[in-house]
């Protein structure tokens, strides 16, 4: 069987040689891809001003994917809310909206399961089971928005998955998302999560778009690193902050370092001076994140009085640093851990 176009994942280029391989005047591919990406209906039928016969045609080349909303988890204490959502092929993902004075912001999966092993992420524990297509990537953003009858202003790529492991589905999802005849939202609006794989780091880079680059550090030094990110055996720590390096000199975009704060593990004033030496000098930002605990690993959160200390001790270094604000702490607020559940459910039937 002819394996059916996937026309949500494709540029308005692609649509048009799609559209004119069915027989089809170029204009359609522009009124289709309206009805994909500001529209965002989830059926041909919907699509009013094509023709019958070509609603038809489409409905059987063509895929529109659609990701069907299976539980939404709303946090009493601050409105986040976290959607796990059904995949065409029965895979389950997991998506985050924050609300914050700014705006609207989503945090989406790149990929069902990771395999990169991270001691401290739930997202790992089942390992990888394939990248997600630009399209996947994209409906989670359309479906949230059209549940909350918002629009979404910013774009984390940080949930389930290592965004570098899926590269070109990746950058093709970057393409549509920023595209200004779609939802339009600014490059400077996304940012992308890595745990460092470096050469994909630098092809990034040497894209040159606007976007953030936010590394997963978690750790102030390469023994500490290789202890907690398996990804640290073939990157060694000083070869991903260079990468970050030469992000910033190719876009002059400032690096994001994310470090987990694990109580006893990574929290000491030592590891404080150490990662101060290492990111010395450059244009960056440190985001300071109490670890979520997960009941598979026996991690703990630094109290707060010790987060604090860090803080101060970076920033006496002339670091920029925050404390990520912890969103929805009574729901399943760590990456993996509603798709966990509820994988866990299917198998005790």
């Amino acid at each position: 069987m002819e394996q059916k176009a996937d026309i949500k994942s494709m540029n308005l280029e692609e649509l048009k040689t799609f559209i004119e391989e069915l027989g089809e005047k170029p204009f359609r591919a522009k009124q289709l891809y309206e009805w994909i990406h500001i529209r965002q209906v989830d059926d041909f039928e919907e699509m009013t001003n094509l023709s019958k016969a070509l609603r038809t045609e489409l409905a059987a080349k063509a895929t529109l994917t659609s990701l069907k909303k299976e539980e939404v988890q709303i946090s009493k204490l601050d409105g986040t809310r976290k959607y796990l959502f059904l995949l065409e092929d029965g895979n389950a993902i997991e998506s985050v909206l924050m609300k914050y004075k700014h705006g609207n912001s989503v945090c989406i999966s790149s990929q069902v399961g990771c395999r990169m092993g991270c001691r401290f992420c739930a997202s790992t524990l089942d390992g990888l089971v394939r990248g997600l297509t630009p399209a996947e990537m994209l409906d989670q953003i359309y479906q949230i928005g059209k549940d909350i009858g918002e629009r979404i202003s910013n774009v984390v790529v940080m949930g389930t998955g290592e965004p570098m492991d899926n590269f070109d589905n990746l950058l093709k999802f970057i393409e549509l998302l920023t595209d200004e005849n779609g939802l339009n939202i600014s490059q400077r609006n996304l940012t992308v999560s890595t745990c460092g794989i470096v050469p994909r780091m630098k092809e990034l880079a040497d894209k040159k778009l606007s976007i953030t680059l936010a590394l997963s550090l978690h750790a102030s030094n390469q023994k500490k690193r290789l202890a907690l990110m398996p990804v640290a055996n073939k990157y060694d720590i000083h070869e991903v902050v260079d990468a970050c390096r030469y992000y910033f000199e190719q876009t002059g975009r400032r690096v994001t370092f994310e470090y987990s704060l694990v109580g006893g593990v990574n929290d000491t004033d030592e590891d404080a001076r150490e990662l101060s030496e290492l990111i010395h000098g450059m244009n960056c930002h440190v985001n300071l994140i109490p670890v979520n605990p997960i009941k598979e690993r026996d991690f703990v959160q630094s109290n707060s009085a010790v987060i604090e200390a860090f803080k101060n001790k970076l920033e006496k270094n002339g670091i920029n640093v925050t404390i990520r604000r912890e969103m929805g702490r009574d729901i399943d607020g760590a990456c993996g851990q509603l798709r966990k559940r509820y994988k866990e459910r299917k198998q005790n039937g």
